[in-house]
């Protein structure tokens, strides 16, 4: 934030400093925002309560970086997070890397973040064919598409891949859609060879084919308030119950767009009661909503963002992603 000042106080300030004859240090900002490393313990505490049944907390995060923010760092990320969709690519500490960006800070605490807290960090792309010229528009060619992402899955370490489906006439839909799941399910997900490796979709309008389901982990629905100024437990139900036949409460992953609601922690929302107050008695806004709302058929996988990073804006930093995270999992006393 830059922040302006009448000239003649800039004035005064200057002559001050003449006056004083004495050299000052400016601090690093970035060092004022070291964030705290804590023991081996809580570390373990933490990757143990990542590994244990609760609502998990799931978030697209892009503008990570090597400003004096941690609000663009992986370091600054709440610690509940659990899953971090790699929105801004993969970064890497290799200048000559093909793939993955040049970034070593970046990289650096990705890692620590990963392997430390126990964050899973999953490769995204939007999965549409036409935006790959090389892969032949037949059987083989999507399997080659689909090798394209599990390669960097494994060279860079990743904890799964996020398969982000919103078909625009290309080829990779439906039943060439399913080809391609069917593939990755082999190496990633619950049916695979590797099951700590996960495999997602997220889609907004167009469903995901029913016969992917046995393959992925999570479907996250992009439940976001956008064209509307409000959102509901009616709303989400809506949208799970597009889905319902096939998939299970388990697997449903309801998330808000923050990026556009960073300020307000979402648009104003009503649970199925009718009620429209948090905790605190103020309006409720629709990333609470999500973390609250529950499927009547059972218990939803958890809830998340999309450009969660924004809300690190607030006072305090992720004012709203740990108010969620407190209520859904709140500490054990």
């Amino acid at each position: 934030m830059k922040i302006s000042f009448p000239i003649s106080l800039v004035a005064a300030i200057a002559s001050l400093a003449l006056l004083q004859c004495k050299k000052q240090t400016t601090p690093d900002p970035l060092a004022l925002q070291t964030p705290t490393v804590y023991s081996d313990a809580y570390y373990a505490n933490l990757r143990a309560y990542k590994a244990s049944p609760h609502q998990i907390c799931y978030g697209w995060f892009s503008e990570y970086s090597q400003t004096y923010s941690y609000g663009q760092h992986f370091m600054g990320v709440p610690d509940s997070v659990d899953i971090i969709s790699l929105w801004g690519g993969i970064p890497t500490d290799k200048k000559d890397d093909t793939i993955a960006s040049y970034n070593p800070t970046a990289y650096t605490e990705m890692r620590f973040v990963q392997k430390t807290k126990g964050t899973k960090m999953l490769a995204v792309a939007i999965v549409q064919m036409q935006t790959f010229p090389w892969a032949q528009l037949d059987s083989a060619g999507i399997i080659q598409f689909a090798q394209y992402f599990l390669n960097q899955v494994n060279a860079y370490d990743l904890d799964g891949f996020d398969c982000d489906y919103e078909p625009n006439g290309d080829y990779l839909t439906g039943a060439n859609f399913t080809i391609f799941v069917k593939y990755l399910g082999q190496f990633l997900g619950p049916l695979s060879s590797n099951p700590s490796k996960l495999l997602v979709i997220d889609y907004y309008n167009t469903l995901p084919p029913a016969a992917t389901e046995p393959y992925v982990n999570y479907f996250v629905n992009q439940a976001y308030t956008q064209g509307v100024t409000t959102s509901s437990a009616t709303f989400l139900q809506s949208r799970y119950a597009s889905v319902a036949a096939y998939c299970p409460t388990s697997k449903f992953i309801v998330t808000e767009n923050l990026g556009d609601w960073w300020a307000t922690g979402g648009a104003p929302f009503t649970e199925a009661n009718g009620n429209t107050l948090d905790q605190f008695g103020n309006q409720l806004e629709s990333l609470q909503g999500m973390e609250r709302w529950q499927p009547t058929q059972g218990k939803k996988a958890g809830w998340g963002a999309f450009y969660f990073e924004r809300d690190y804006n607030l006072t305090p930093p992720y004012k709203y992603m740990r108010t969620c995270l407190e209520e859904a999992n709140p500490p054990v006393q």
